[in-house]
């Protein structure tokens, strides 16, 4: 259905019991899914088969380093790569602590995607950025996903900021609800990131959340890709 619907890249959530950069939606769904017994080969079991039938679009997974590195570094960048994971997003391992996992993932191919934040400043900004590929992530405000959205002034700032230092393409996350927000922040950043209203959909609806998820899917993708067509123009003009 996210495919189906426009979704560029596809971001799959590994469960774990403490998330803590997560709101009541995905803590909600963490709860649920650990409650099902959903073990980390579960979650890599779903990436190879979403895989083999989306052999193009870009997976990311996304998580903590408790179950990354439950059975080391190592097996996980290795069954990672096994699965067509293209890149990892791991909240609780710091820049510094990078050779916990860094090299094993680049070893296996696999981006290791950075998070910047709003009080990244600029003496801290290099070391995120070192080693970071794939994407950088901007979380737009200081708090846990899916409760409010920075103001677009600040994300403008923001990302202008990254942007200047990077050449990596700049996606910004947490907060992104409605096509109107998606479409102001495609004006400014290379992605724009959406899970909690996704994951709300998917609680609202259970099994039958495929048909629910693509349309509003679609309606992001539409609004993005309206923003960037204007933005085509504007610099056309």
């Amino acid at each position: 259905a996210l495919v189906a619907g426009g979704a560029d890249a596809i971001e799959l959530g590994m469960p774990f019991t403490d998330p803590m950069a997560d709101g009541p939606a995905i803590q909600a769904a963490n709860i649920r899914s650990l409650a099902q017994g959903t073990r980390t080969a579960d979650i890599l079991a779903i990436a190879t088969a979403f895989r083999a039938r989306h052999p193009d679009t870009p997976l990311v997974l996304m998580g903590y380093g408790n179950p990354m590195l439950r059975r080391g570094a190592d097996w996980f960048a290795q069954a990672a790569a096994a699965a067509g994971v293209d890149g990892v997003i791991c909240v609780d391992v710091p820049p510094e602590e990078d050779d916990a996992l860094g090299p094993q993932l680049r070893a296996a191919g696999i981006d290791l995607i950075r998070l910047a934040t709003p009080t990244t400043d600029a003496a801290r900004l290099p070391t995120v950025l070192d080693g970071a590929s794939g994407f950088l992530y901007y979380v737009s405000v200081a708090g846990i996903t899916g409760l409010q959205q920075a103001q677009q002034s600040s994300i403008e700032d923001a990302v202008a900021r990254l942007k200047a230092q990077t050449d990596i393409p700049v996606a910004v996350g947490f907060g992104i609800r409605t096509p109107e927000q998606a479409a102001n922040v495609a004006r400014v950043a290379d992605g724009v990131v959406v899970g909690s209203a996704i994951v709300e959909l998917v609680a609202r609806h259970g099994t039958a959340a495929a048909e629910p998820v693509r349309a509003y899917i679609t309606s992001l993708a539409d609004a993005v890709a309206s923003a960037r067509k204007e933005i085509r123009m504007e610099i056309g003009a």
